[in-house]
């Protein structure tokens, strides 16, 4: 192992990580021919099979898991003390990996902008998806930080709320209940909604809200993507619950109507979500100090919650 090379760690890692040499090729910018020669001069070098592969599929045999787990470590590590030098050269430089819900798409880019040009240093990673991926990401150690507006029920994590995420009715501008007030939540049951994908954290607080109200809802249709959902709405094809900051965006298209449901918004707020053993980076500590110093009121303007468009004036509660 002493011959092992870092480059070939960091290949098997990719490969490791997305079960595919051909994933790993393009991450990594080489030939999958580049990326079988590397994995099998480490297997050669460790002694035992990395990987078996069991039809289409590929695997990590016990040796390959054992590898895994050393290679995030080393990496790691490796992180952490580029960082450590960065900041004792009085810089601030580094990785910072975040991932995200969906919905947080629209507010963590407007948070990132600022804190980029402030460190141009810093590198950062941003991945974006859905809940039930999120926390399989917190399973592996992959990310600094966690964006989202449902925090599992886990002791390990740390949860720290910065932002109002309100869930609202959104329907055509043109919907037959456009305009009324009070509507009895009762009275969506007879409207074609469309419903976000499961693992979904916005689906899981709708859900939530109908099964303890007793409603069976009538979904015509399940779509991944708040923009997606919208589209589909525009086109009236339905009515669905999205976030209020997926509206930021539409500045004066007046596409749509928030519509005034008993029980809406539902309350929702943004947590910054950190795994509570895991030492903290010098750039994940910046962020956090940014994040509720002048983040969070940045993230408020840029909004720009009267801008959005509605029929009528949202109270946020």
């Amino acid at each position: 192992m002493r011959q092992v090379t870092l480059h070939q760690l960091k290949v098997f890692e990719v490969a490791a990580r997305h079960s595919s040499f051909t994933r790993a090729a393009e991450e990594l910018y080489l030939t999958q021919p580049t990326v079988s020669m590397q994995i099998k001069q480490l297997t050669k070098l460790v002694g035992l099979p990395l990987f078996e592969q069991i039809g289409k599929k590929l695997y990590l045999t016990e040796a390959g898991r054992q590898l895994y787990a050393t290679c995030q470590d080393i990496f790691a590590h490796l992180n952490r003390f580029d960082m450590t030098v960065a900041d004792l050269k009085g810089l601030k430089q580094g990785r910072l990996s975040l991932a995200v819900v969906t919905t947080a798409k629209y507010i963590v880019p407007r948070l990132l902008g600022p804190f980029c040009h402030r460190y141009p240093g810093i590198e950062i990673f941003l991945e974006v998806t859905n809940h039930d991926q999120i926390e399989l990401r917190m399973a592996e150690n992959r990310d600094d930080l966690y964006i989202m507006s449902q925090v599992p029920p886990i002791p390990e994590l740390d949860a720290r709320p910065f932002l109002e995420n309100p869930l609202i009715v959104l329907a055509p501008r043109e919907h037959s209940l456009a305009g009324q007030t009070r509507i009895p939540l009762s009275q969506l049951a007879n409207e074609s909604f469309i419903m976000r994908e499961s693992g979904s954290g916005t689906r899981r607080s709708v859900q939530k809200l109908f099964d303890r109200a007793g409603i069976t809802l009538q979904v015509k249709m399940e779509l991944s993507g708040n923009e997606t959902i919208k589209q589909a709405i525009a086109g009236g094809l339905g009515i669905s619950v999205l976030s209020r900051h997926t509206l930021a965006l539409d500045g004066e298209t007046h596409q749509f109507a928030i519509l005034d449901v008993e029980g809406f918004p539902i309350d929702n707020q943004w947590y910054v979500v950190t795994l509570k053993d895991k030492h903290p980076s010098i750039v994940a500590l910046t962020f956090l100090e940014y994040l509720f110093t002048e983040g969070t009121e940045i993230a408020r303007r840029a909004i720009a919650w009267s801008d959005a468009p509605v029929l009528k004036p949202l109270t946020i509660r």
